[in-house]
């Protein structure tokens, strides 16, 4: 969520100078060619004319066929523990994990079956996973990760003196392998959302063995990424992220952001159902978000505008990639994400209609059944 959530509150403080305000399955078909398929059987095999990325910054159930093809798929004080609402599901429960020095909070389930380690999004954490991981648990090894900076993990000043920035993609990766290392002890599937995607696809670059497929819930296009912003918006951004990285804008910024009511309307922007922006859901972002040093993490990784991007990691990976993608998502275009399909890692993008930027929580009946068949596949 880092360049949509950053890109969508870069257009708010444009626009706005008086104001802080921020962003049973039918069967596999073996004949079906690549193209984009939906519930009516058609095939459609010219995919729609993408978006490109300059414009996109200017305006901004499934199948188990293993092609690579296009479906549209219907239908800081110590956390207290979750716990399962169903008898009938396994029990979540809470751990710290010691890395590097650091406390890093962790979720997990279940007791036996492939591994699955769920890999939050942008100002999110574990607790963004909170309707997959009883479910996924029934039949798998669950554990959800705060990455550091994020939820109820540590947020370590970058800004000391000697410290040099260590919210990137290459520390959250060497955390989540050394993670899968320590605690999972296991090769596990990652299953990852918006800029966790980026975080998974950086981790099995780095380690190949320690990962045996990637899904991939609306990566982040990254699209304020230098390479991706045009040179007559270059000084426009990076003038930007000075002002909030190093005065007390920012700070002003990230206090009128992190308030019930501008983390209710931003998440109303990014979940097309927003009947499913919950009281609960409102406060699972918010209460990380008021612990000493989150204001400086926000702030820090809105301002990150290089690392690698997922068209550079997805033809190197060596693992299975399936992307799923809420076509509702006003952040991350799906006519930009399609372009994705084209790689030779990725063997099926599913395009989920109505559905906004975090399937996993807004569509679980949909994202679930994804994962688990996806892993049944690559398990043997």
């Amino acid at each position: 969520m880092e360049c949509s959530l950053s890109l969508e509150l870069t257009r708010k403080m444009a626009s706005t100078s008086s104001s802080f305000l921020p962003s049973s399955f039918p069967p596999p078909n073996p004949h079906l060619r690549s193209g984009i398929v939906s519930l009516d059987g058609l095939h459609r095999p010219n995919l729609p004319k993408p978006i490109s990325p300059m414009k996109s910054l200017l305006f901004s159930r499934f199948s188990s066929i293993r092609s690579r093809s296009i479906f549209c798929l219907k239908g800081q004080s110590d956390p207290m523990p979750v716990v399962s609402t169903s008898s009938l599901e396994p029990e979540v429960r809470t751990g710290m994990w010691n890395w590097q020095g650091y406390r890093i909070r962790y979720q997990y389930a279940g007791k036996s079956g492939p591994a699955l380690v769920l890999v939050h999004g942008f100002g999110a954490n574990s607790d963004h996973w909170q309707k997959n991981i009883s479910v996924l648990a029934k039949s798998h090894s669950v554990y959800a990760i705060d990455l550091i900076g994020f939820g109820y993990s540590d947020k370590p000043n970058s800004r000391k003196p000697g410290m040099n920035s260590i919210y990137t993609f290459e520390t959250w990766a060497s955390q989540l392998n050394e993670f899968c290392a320590d605690v999972v002890k296991d090769v596990p599937f990652f299953i990852c959302n918006s800029i966790g995607g980026v975080v998974g696809l950086q981790a099995a670059v780095m380690e190949p063995q320690l990962c045996k497929g990637i899904v991939l819930l609306n990566i982040s296009l990254r699209m304020l990424h230098i390479k991706k912003q045009p040179w007559y918006a270059r000084p426009f951004v990076k003038s930007f992220q000075s002002l909030l990285r190093n005065t007390a804008v920012g700070k002003l910024f990230y206090n009128a952001v992190a308030t019930p009511d501008s983390v209710r309307s931003i998440l109303c922007q990014c979940y097309y159902d927003t009947s499913t922006v919950t009281d609960e859901l409102v406060q699972i972002i918010l209460q990380p978000g008021l612990d000493p040093g989150a204001a400086d993490v926000f702030l820090d990784f809105i301002c990150y505008s290089d690392g690698p991007l997922p068209e550079e990691l997805l033809p190197i990976v060596k693992c299975p990639v399936l992307i799923a993608w809420g076509d509702k998502d006003p952040w991350e275009p799906v006519e930009l994400g399609k372009n994705y399909a084209d790689f030779n890692t990725v063997e099926d993008f599913i395009i989920l209609p109505n559905v906004g930027h975090c399937p996993q929580d807004e569509a679980p009946n949909l994202v679930n059944p994804l994962i688990e068949s996806f892993v049944k596949r690559h398990s043997s």
